[in-house]
């Protein structure tokens, strides 16, 4: 999956060198667009964080494996299947999605090639294939970990992944029901986000984005985890503020179901919902700070060594200010 989505990220690199019309057809670019980032979001990012939790968190709690082998077996090998549906759509009459990864209405519905259906089940699967993933991670956790292990004494980065893994949980069904009116909208007649039907297109932002922006923190989150273990370590210093770092995580988890509006800013709200969008947007700025200030005075009068994890983990604080 990751080779598929350089290759197609190449083809988009390769005809944007220059203004104007270099080696591919805009139809084709589109579709190389769409298809790439429904692979490294679905089918590259998730899944590699998964697999990351599969190694780290049994060995971060004391367990001896992870506690659903068949459940964590069927939701890696039902991703191969998902990936060649979505591939296999480039080859259909009319070639692959070209609507974008969000796939807006009426483009994926009214205006979409008829591949539209395998990019829905394909969706389908990989959004299976992460609830399973979620499910064996909180099982884990809450069941399998080491004598005196108490949640507030588990690494951040399996604070982090248990977090995820009830977002993922709470937002992958939001995000099967937008793909399952697309679906409908498209072959079936209805009109969800058909507005000569009497549907609304703008129903359809708000579906994805309810979904789309908890689904930000599903791919930052394990990522803030993974940098909490690496700044104190390369620090020679127990992590700055624990606790307050489990509540910005906490937190961040909560609030990032009450912000996906600001996505749609110019899409004629009432001026109380820009409101209500914009203070909640500035408010979740504030436990990702409370992480920044503790990631710094970690380091603060640390005995630091700067190496290649450790750049990068300054690299990432140094982007988050």
């Amino acid at each position: 999956m990751f080779l598929t989505g350089g290759a197609m990220a190449m083809v988009i690199r390769a005809e944007l060198f220059q203004p104007g019309l270099q080696l591919v057809e805009p139809n084709f670019f589109n579709q190389m667009t769409t298809v790439h980032g429904l692979i490294m979001v679905f089918g590259a990012v998730m899944p590699a964080f998964t697999g990351l939790a599969n190694w780290m968190v049994p060995l971060m709690i004391g367990a001896p494996d992870m506690a659903l082998p068949r459940m964590n077996n069927l939701s890696f090998w039902i991703l191969p299947f998902a990936f060649l549906i979505l591939i296999a759509s480039l080859f259909m009459p009319g070639g692959g999605p070209n609507f974008g990864w969000t796939f807006y209405a009426p483009l994926s519905t009214t205006y979409a090639p008829d591949s539209t259906a395998l990019f829905v089940f394909s969706v389908h699967i990989m959004g299976i294939s992460s609830i399973m993933g979620a499910i064996n991670v909180i099982v884990t956790i809450f069941n399998m970990r080491a004598p005196g292990m108490t949640l507030m004494k588990m690494p951040l980065f399996v604070w982090t992944w248990l977090i995820t893994a009830f977002l993922l949980i709470a937002v992958m069904p939001v995000l099967a029901g937008a793909v399952t009116m697309v679906l409908t909208d498209k072959y079936f007649g209805t009109s969800f986000f058909d507005a000569a039907g009497g549907g609304d297109p703008v129903m359809f932002q708000h579906i994805f984005w309810f979904f789309g922006h908890p689904e930000v923190y599903i791919m930052i989150l394990p990522s803030f985890g993974i940098i909490s273990a690496i700044v104190p370590a390369f620090s020679g210093k127990k992590l700055f503020g624990y606790h307050s770092m489990v509540y910005a995580t906490c937190s961040i988890a909560l609030l990032s179901f009450l912000v996906w509006a600001h996505h749609m800013f110019t899409t004629g709200m009432p001026v109380f919902a820009e409101l209500f969008f914009m203070y909640c947007t500035m408010l979740i700025a504030v436990p990702t700070g409370v992480k920044v200030f503790n990631w710094v005075a970690t380091m603060w009068r640390g005995a630091l060594t700067f190496e290649t994890p450790m750049l990068f983990a300054i690299a990432l604080l140094y982007c988050s200010l």
